[in-house]
């Protein structure tokens, strides 16, 4: 008996972050398989919330099928989890030293970094899988080609995201615990 496969496409034009959905999910999760597609959506402002669900809606119409999306942010505890989902905007305009610089007045380097996926079936409301890994912001080391990796240390840990094999990384992150989530849904469903 041959099972249908269930095909689900990740929106994503970052070659960094498919890597890692990749390398956690490999590209089948039990009846479903994963493909990729860069669409170009609008973001809107709001909480990590509303802006994935937002995605996922937008996504999945366009697509006429089941999508994930993926909303990654990085909040500093000094500043109540800001920047939270403009940290893009923030490694854009003012790069990682002006990041590490927002918080030389602060005791507090905590920060967190919290991915969150929305699925998406057409006509439906986005369901979210989030992942949060505590840390501290540090001063910049590793390899600086994937967004704030370098500035970010997972509590626990003596190197940053960037320093890390991405084997270690990636049974640790953010991205991780939330595509975790989504799989043992995926699993049940």
């Amino acid at each position: 008996m041959r099972i249908d496969m269930k095909t689900i496409t990740f929106v994503t034009g970052n070659a960094n972050k498919l890597k890692e959905v990749v390398a956690i999910l490999s590209d089948k999760v039990g009846d479903y398989n994963i493909i990729n597609q860069s669409l170009d959506l609008d973001e809107l402002q709001g909480t990590i919330e509303e802006v994935t669900i937002q995605k996922a809606k937008t996504a999945s119409s366009i697509i006429d099928g089941p999508v994930l999306v993926e909303d990654t942010c990085l909040g500093f505890d000094a500043m109540n989890d800001l920047p939270g989902p403009y940290i893009k905007w923030f490694v854009n305009s003012i790069g990682l030293t002006g990041l590490v610089d927002m918080l030389y007045k602060f005791e507090d380097k905590g920060a967190k970094a919290i991915c969150t996926f929305g699925y998406c079936e057409p006509g439906k409301e986005p369901i979210l899988f989030q992942g949060i890994t505590h840390g501290t912001i540090v001063d910049s080391r590793g390899p600086t080609n994937f967004g704030w990796d370098s500035i970010f240390q997972p509590d626990g840990f003596k190197e940053t995201y960037a320093e890390m094999d991405k084997s270690v990384k990636n049974t640790i992150s953010h991205r991780f615990k939330a595509l975790s989530k989504l799989k043992d849904y995926l699993a049940e469903n």
